[in-house]
C-alpha cells in the first residue's frame, strides 16, 4: 500500500490549521516529481475545500480597444515594438454590454473591461463611465476593469462609476520581470495595485507562467502577491505569439502547469485563484484537473487577442464535475 507522501501532508496540514509556509517549503513543493505531484494535487484540493469551499466562479472579459500599445511586453500582440498580426481596433460601448450579457448567460460571476496601452487618460477613462455605470447597476455582475496604470483620483474615478475589482497583474517575479518589460518597471506596477486598493477596490492581480522564468520565480511570484494581500490570481500560461520576442518559448508541460496551480494555493490558500489565458493549449486533456490542483474560479469565451474554448463545453465540464457556481 502506497501512503501519502508525509512531508507534502505536513506542510498541507499547517496551511489547513491557519499557518502559512516558507519559501523553501514552496520551493520544495514545485520542485516534486512523479508521483509526489498526485500527492500536492490531493492536499491542494483539500485546503481549496476548506479555505475557499466548492464552489467555482467564472469571469469574463472584453476589449475596449485593441493593439497600438507603447510598451515592450515581449509576450504581448498588441505590442508595436513587434511584428504581429493584431489588428488595431475598438469596440463600440453596445458591443462591450452585449459582451458583459453574454458572459452573464455563461454563468459569470464578474466581468471586466480590458484597454491596451501603459495607462488612460482622464478623458479616455471618463468615456467608459456609462459602460462601467450599467455593468455594475445589474447587481450581477462585479464590474471589473484592466486599463494599465492608474492614479489615485483615476482609481476613485473608477470606484465611483461602480467598479469594484482591478486588474492589474505582476507577471512575473520582480528579478525576472526588466526580462519581460522594459518601458516601465515592477514599481510602477506596484504605485497602480495600491492606488487600487486605496480606492476601495478588490485587486486581481497575477501572472504568465512560461516566460522562461525559472522556479524560483513562480514562487516569489505567489509570495509578492501573499505579501500584497490581493483578492484573486488569475494564472495564465504563455501562449507564444508569432512576431513577439517570445515566440518560440517552450511550452509549459500540463503536469508542470498543474503543479505550478498547486504551490499557489498552498502559499494563497483563502484567495481566488483563476486559471486564465492559455489553459487549453497547456492543459489539454487535463483542463479539468486545474480544480483538483487547487483552482477555483477559471475564464470563460475569448481573451482579447485569442479564442479561448467554447463556453458551453466548460459550463458541461463543471456540470461534470459536479461542481457548484
Amino acid at each position: 500500500m502506497t501512503l501519502l507522501n508525509s512531508r507534502i501532508q505536513e506542510i498541507a496540514q499547517t496551511v489547513l490549521n491557519g499557518g502559512g509556509i516558507d519559501r523553501d517549503e514552496a520551493l520544495s513543493l514545485i520542485q516534486l516529481q512523479g508521483q509526489d505531484r498526485y500527492d500536492l494535487f490531493y492536499w491542494a484540493n483539500r485546503i481549496r475545500l476548506a479555505r475557499v469551499g466548492p464552489t467555482i466562479s467564472l469571469c469574463g472579459i472584453t476589449s475596449s480597444r485593441i493593439g497600438r500599445c507603447s510598451q515592450d511586453c515581449r509576450f504581448c500582440a498588441q505590442s508595436t515594438h513587434f511584428p504581429t498580426a493584431t489588428i488595431p481596433a475598438s469596440t463600440e460601448p453596445e458591443e462591450m454590454l452585449t459582451a458583459a450579457r453574454q458572459a452573464l448567460d455563461r454563468g459569470a460571476h464578474c466581468f471586466g473591461i480590458v484597454s491596451s496601452g501603459l495607462k488612460l487618460t482622464d478623458t479616455e477613462i471618463n468615456r467608459l463611465g456609462p459602460v462601467l455605470k450599467q455593468i455594475a447597476s445589474g447587481d450581477k455582475l462585479t464590474c471589473c476593469a484592466s486599463l494599465g496604470c492608474l492614479t489615485e483620483p483615476q482609481a476613485r474615478k473608477l470606484y465611483d462609476f461602480g467598479v469594484r475589482r482591478y486588474n492589474h497583474n505582476l507577471e512575473t517575479s520582480r528579478r525576472f520581470f526588466p526580462r519581460v518589460v522594459t518601458t516601465h518597471t515592477y514599481d510602477d506596477r506596484l504605485s497602480t495595485i495600491r492606488s487600487a486598493r486605496n480606492a476601495g477596490m478588490q485587486l486581481c492581480c497575477g501572472g504568465i507562467i512560461g516566460l522562461g522564468e525559472n522556479l524560483e520565480d513562480r514562487v516569489d511570484l505567489a509570495l509578492a502577491l501573499r505579501e500584497l494581500e490581493v483578492d484573486s490570481i488569475p494564472l495564465n500560461f504563455l501562449d507564444p505569439i508569432a512576431g513577439t520576442p517570445f515566440a518560440n518559448n517552450e511550452s509549459v508541460s500540463p503536469m508542470t502547469a498543474l503543479q505550478t496551480i498547486a504551490m499557489f494555493r498552498f502559499v494563497l490558500p483563502d484567495k481566488s485563484i483563476k486559471i486564465a489565458g492559455g489553459r487549453e493549449k497547456c492543459l489539454r486533456d487535463l483542463q479539468s484537473w486545474m480544480f483538483y490542483a487547487g483552482a477555483n474560479s477559471t475564464m470563460v469565451g475569448s481573451y482579447l487577442t485569442t479564442a479561448g474554448r467554447n463556453a458551453e463545453d466548460d459550463l458541461q465540464m463543471l456540470k461534470d464535475l459536479e461542481l457548484p457556481l
